[in-house]
């Protein structure tokens, strides 16, 4: 006689791991996948995270994912810009210190070790371009290293390595969770719907669109992030020389597109390939892919509409997650 199939309840829960990737301010999302995980009654076992999935999965593991995913949703974008630290030296614009001070008063500032499940940040030794795998020392000081995007902020010395943002190497870290564990891998992948997009409408060759003068463009830029008042002030200088040996466009020419749009859009292009090759030599058991081509690359006070995106994503899949992560 066949012995009955077993129940739900009576099937073995498999040791889960969830993969939380790259994608800056869109990274926000990865609050709402792991608030909607754990109202679907899964709770991963092993936390892998690049760049600002590195941030998020620091929460989770510490206990302060509700409390970071209220304080998001309050951001203006003058909260933001008070914490960016601009600096035109030191191998990026922005040094993170007033970040990274606020975070240190939230607890976060733990070994590795002593964190209630598995976590590692990944980050990119900029000498030898290796992927890193920070498991152990300073919560803290891992998660700097994993999301200092080149060019943006400061890269962090750690162990004679200068480590640059995770994301340019492993944007999806399917495969650190495997090697933490993980039977099952559920990846959360931020920028599948960024390549291919128009750029926006109304955006002249500086990025910023069209103002009566430097400094009202300044102005403008500011509200709009900070990294966009840089590049139109850049651009701005480009391109002052360039028209002065080229002399003026003609009546149909194409505004190109401006710094800002050509920098953030080479950023997508670059992690899009980067994660479908990660996925496909090593493919995880569930993809979770929000719409987040809306959101960019610095507007990290749109942290509603992404965390909304993700969990809305997981809540679509949870069937098939509860599925595979049963057995």
């Amino acid at each position: 006689m066949t012995p009955p199939a077993p129940t739900e309840r009576a099937r073995r829960a498999a040791r889960i791991g969830i993969a939380l990737g790259s994608g800056s301010a869109r990274g926000w999302a990865h609050i709402g996948v792991l608030q909607a995980l754990r109202a679907g009654g899964v709770d991963p076992h092993v936390i892998c995270g690049s760049s600002i999935g590195a941030l998020v999965g620091a929460a989770c593991a510490v206990g302060d994912l509700d409390p970071l995913g209220e304080w998001v949703q309050s951001l203006t974008r003058g909260d933001v810009l008070r914490m960016l630290d601009l600096r035109l030296s030191g191998g990026g614009l922005i040094q993170g210190e007033r970040l990274m001070r606020f975070f240190r008063s939230r607890a976060y500032d733990v070994p590795i070790e002593k964190l209630p499940r598995s976590y590692s940040a990944v980050a990119t030794d900029l000498a030898t371009g290796r992927e890193v795998w920070l498991g152990e020392g300073s919560l803290l000081e891992a998660v700097r290293a994993s999301f200092a995007l080149p060019g943006l902020f400061t890269p962090v010395l750690r162990d004679g390595r200068w480590l640059v943002d995770g994301g340019l190497v492993n944007p999806v870290p399917v495969s650190v969770c495997r090697a933490l564990g993980a039977e099952v891998v559920i990846a959360v992948n931020l920028n599948g719907d960024l390549v291919g997009r128009r750029l926006r409408p109304g955006l002249g060759a500086d990025g910023a669109g069209a103002s009566g003068s430097t400094e009202e463009a300044a102005e403008e830029a500011m509200e709009e992030s900070l990294l966009a008042q840089f590049a139109a002030q850049v651009t701005n200088t480009l391109r002052a020389g360039a028209a002065a040996l080229m002399g003026p466009p003609g009546p149909d020419a194409t505004p190109a597109p401006g710094l800002f749009e050509v920098l953030s859009g080479a950023l997508n292009i670059m992690q899009d390939r980067i994660t479908r090759s990660r996925m496909a030599g090593d493919p995880p058991d569930v993809v979770i892919s929000p719409r987040l081509g809306h959101i960019g690359l610095m507007e990290f006070d749109r942290a509603r509409e992404a965390i909304t995106a993700g969990a809305r994503a997981t809540e679509y899949l949870m069937p098939a997650i509860r599925e595979r992560c049963l057995r």
